[in-house]
């Protein structure tokens, strides 16, 4: 069984995961366009170039999503999809890459259980935590 995040985006999937490509490193798998697709006859010309679905791998984890039009569009919240890492200069670095543009929830920092740990929203609306745990923690 894998257990994968399926990110829903208002019209900005591809610019969202290019940054999340550009951040987290890993490799853009599928970035589907409603034109082109047997979908394409079924989509308003305007929302033709919007992502039906996108797949980025990043060390055997993955991340997906795609574009929801505006009339199904919703806010995405009751969630974060969090990141697990070892390396404070790691989690300090795709804090700042991600946070960038968004809402900072809770700025990065040491906690009782993490080196670091942070919370934000990203200039896509995604909600994220970072957690770079203390030497036995679970991430």
């Amino acid at each position: 069984m894998t257990l994968n995040t399926y990110l829903v985006f208002d019209g900005r999937c591809k610019e969202a995961f290019e940054l999340y490509q550009s951040v987290l490193g890993g490799n853009i798998e599928a970035m589907i366009t409603h034109g082109g697709s047997p979908m394409e006859t079924h989509t308003p010309p305007e929302w033709r170039d919007k992502i039906m679905h996108a797949r980025l791998s990043v060390d055997g984890s993955t991340l997906m999503g795609s574009d929801a039009p505006p009339d199904r569009y919703k806010t995405p919240q009751a969630f974060s999809v969090n990141i697990g890492t070892t390396d404070v200069s790691e989690a300090e670095r795709i804090y700042h890459g991600l946070s960038e543009g968004g809402t900072v929830h809770m700025p990065l920092g040491e906690t009782f259980w993490a080196l670091r740990f942070g919370m934000f929203t990203d200039k896509y609306g995604i909600p994220w935590m970072i957690n770079c745990e203390k030497a036995g923690g679970n991430q």
